[in-house]
């Protein structure tokens, strides 16, 4: 489904949102500078991904400029507000930025490239970048609880832990910590990330977007979400998705499935049929329903949604109005 055509003021359309297709998008970059090298474009790359200097020209670079635009007005209005209940702050908190999307979909490489972009800009040069998977449940724990056949799922987090470190972030607080997960062992590890009084946070996971949940008495509680400053969902037809995860599976078969650390060595073994059925049936068992039931549901809670062809492009950008 592509994008509906951007309407003029008077039309009569009352959508919430601004639909662009990619050439409109790119005309909004103007004349800027391409940021970013090629070899500096391959460091933030994920597996499977298509991304070159082009795409971070025509799409990139004009959402880095929007998201600094809005971080720039945002401390206007947190120095106004200081202002008018005579409590000045030396500093603001930091602004929190949350990426979502599938599985496969490429939103730890647009995460990833987010954050050499927006560090570039010296107004706000310190970003950090945490990604929600430190606060799964240990393999243990869903074990225990018989859901590790739906980690990813919501109910495979620990979201007091991760609403407790999203509260922290926003409160100002000189440090802050979040659990370090290995793709290796598959499972939360010991180790921590420090934040250091950041300037921006990105925070990286398959349900950042999700709402708050209803408590028992009937009082719905907070959600990460509600902390976010502005968000990104990046979306693709569930086909695409589907195929890029095969895809993926099999070159990892060819190359961290064969470590013999990983929790994965199993597949490394596989020939290409059988590593390709296997590929389907985690898809269509774990990743999929996720994707229908709990993370596409989100998409409509974003700010900003990027809209991947199935070359993993970006074909059109729907921005919520302010």
């Amino acid at each position: 489904m592509g994008p509906m055509s951007v309407t003029q003021p008077g039309s009569g359309d009352t959508s919430p949102y601004v639909e662009l297709e990619r050439s409109a998008w790119a005309d909004l970059a103007g004349d800027a500078p391409q940021p970013l090298s090629q070899a500096e474009i391959d460091e933030v790359r994920g597996l499977g991904d298509e991304l070159d200097l082009e795409e971070v020209r025509q799409v990139y670079v004009p959402l880095a400029q929007l998201i600094s635009m809005r971080i720039r007005y945002a401390g206007e209005l947190y120095r106004s507000t200081e202002a008018f209940l005579r409590r000045p702050q030396p500093k603001r908190t930091p602004y929190v930025i949350g990426i979502a999307g599938s599985v496969a979909v490429g939103k730890s490489t647009t995460t990833r490239l987010l954050r050499e972009l927006l560090a570039k800009n010296p107004a706000h040069s310190n970003v950090s970048l945490v990604t929600t998977d430190g606060f799964l449940l240990p393999n243990a724990e869903l074990e225990r609880r018989g859901l590790l056949e739906r980690k990813g799922f919501p109910e495979s987090y620990d979201r007091k832990a991760l609403l407790r470190f999203v509260m922290a972030v926003k409160s100002g607080r000189e440090t802050v910590e979040a659990p370090v997960y290995s793709h290796l062992s598959y499972d939360v590890t010991d180790e921590v990330v420090t934040l250091n009084r950041p300037d921006v946070v990105l925070i990286e996971g398959l349900n950042v977007l999700q709402p708050a949940r209803s408590r028992a008495d009937g009082r719905t509680g907070l959600a990460t979400s509600d902390f976010f400053d502005f968000s990104v969902y990046v979306d693709a037809a569930r086909k695409d998705i589907r195929r890029w995860y095969v895809e993926r599976f099999l070159r990892l078969r060819e190359t961290a499935f064969r470590n013999p650390d990983s929790y994965f060595v199993r597949y490394g073994a596989l020939d290409i049929e059988q590593a390709t059925a296997q590929a389907s049936l985690l898809w269509d068992s774990i990743n999929g329903p996720n994707l229908k039931e709990n993370i596409e549901p989100t998409r409509g809670r974003a700010t900003l949604v990027l809209r991947k062809d199935s070359d993993h492009s970006v074909r059109w950008v729907r921005l919520r109005k302010l």
